[in-house]
């Protein structure tokens, strides 16, 4: 009989890729979407994704929304994973942290809660980075699932990273505190994701992708950040879901080491060639912040993070699961390659 999986989230960019290998994998997926119109919107990223039936009846959708009850049984009755994916990341810092914090811890619990009734074997959590590498002192040590984000150190932390840290602390204390009963849990923690665009809602390290290929920065920000492939995140997920060692454990996604942005920026001019002559590869001193006003979001969103590095290890993932991630190389050009011109 062929198991089905849930993957909320389903037309966002790690949620799209992960119900595309996951019916590459033989299963039976449904996926939650906030509207019936969204539906249309994920079978369209499978096409672009090499998928010609879009998933057949194989794939199946449930209307759902984070800040609700309605809808979460239905959706995971008869699964026997779940792939909590969705989760709030806006391209700007919201006005009241809030917003993004109680619908991202909210919704966790109420997709374990449901997953649990459902009789649910185990639940994969979408986290980040964000819930591991902030609110500390400067440091060159990478940093491993061993760390946590410290919202009490009195380092300046985002609302998104908040988010994140509580949404996956909460999802912990839920199965550690035997809310749980049978149900397992594994943590996916992924850097800054790229790779191929498979629909045109670009995710904010997409659109800083985009803002540098356009030549719409006259100078660059510096920051510096962890990139991986979407699809082997997506990868990683499954791997996550079904090896038995991965339950009660969480992996960090990075491919190789941290990228500033003027080496991503280099990268891409001389994989575009002449197209790419108009993009700069300055940076800009750090007091110099008025220049980024009519820019992207994505960059505007970074500014937090100006001259700060923070290096990961997926020593774990690739240790425990022989996971193999593309290099961040591959997964930039694959980026710039796949977003559309104009």
């Amino acid at each position: 009989m062929t198991q089905r999986v849930l993957v909320t989230g389903g037309s966002g960019f790690v949620g799209a890729n992960c119900v595309l290998q996951a019916l590459q994998a033989g299963y039976e997926v449904r996926t939650t979407i906030r509207t019936p119109a969204r539906a249309a919107d994920v079978r369209s990223q499978l096409v672009s994704g090499g998928l010609e039936d879009a998933g057949g009846d194989r794939l199946t959708f449930a209307v759902t929304d984070l800040t609700s009850d309605d809808g979460w049984a239905e959706a995971a009755a008869g699964c026997a994973f779940v792939l909590h994916v969705a989760s709030p990341f806006p391209a700007t810092q919201p006005k009241d942290e809030n917003d993004l914090i109680v619908p991202a811890r909210d919704g966790a619990l109420r997709v374990l809660r449901a997953a649990r009734d459902a009789g649910v074997q185990r639940v994969v959590l979408t986290s980040s980075f964000a819930a591991i590498g902030y609110g500390h002192p400067p440091t060159d040590r990478p940093f491993t699932e061993d760390d946590w984000t410290d919202l009490d150190s009195g380092v300046p932390v985002s609302a998104y990273a908040k988010s994140k840290t509580l949404a996956e602390r909460a999802a912990w204390a839920f199965i550690q505190e035997e809310q749980g009963g049978g149900l397992e849990l594994a943590t996916v923690n992924p850097v800054g994701i790229l790779g191929p665009v498979l629909g045109h809602d670009y995710s904010s390290s997409v659109q800083l992708i985009k803002a540098v290929r356009d030549a719409r920065l006259p100078r660059l920000p510096n920051v510096s950040f962890g990139i991986v492939d979407v699809r082997d995140v997506a990868a990683l997920h499954l791997l996550a879901m079904t090896r038995p060692e991965a339950a009660g454990q969480r992996f960090l996604a990075i491919a190789g080491d941290v990228m500033s942005a003027q080496e991503v920026a280099l990268l891409i001019r001389g994989h575009l060639g002449e197209a790419g002559a108009r993009i700069t590869t300055k940076t800009m001193p750090d007091g110099v912040l008025k220049a980024l006003a009519p820019f992207s979001r994505a960059v505007r969103g970074s500014l937090p993070d100006l001259g700060a590095v923070r290096r990961a290890s997926a020593a774990k993932a690739e240790r425990l699961l022989g996971w193999s991630p593309r290099s961040r190389e591959e997964a930039i050009l694959a980026t710039v390659d796949s977003l559309p011109t104009g």
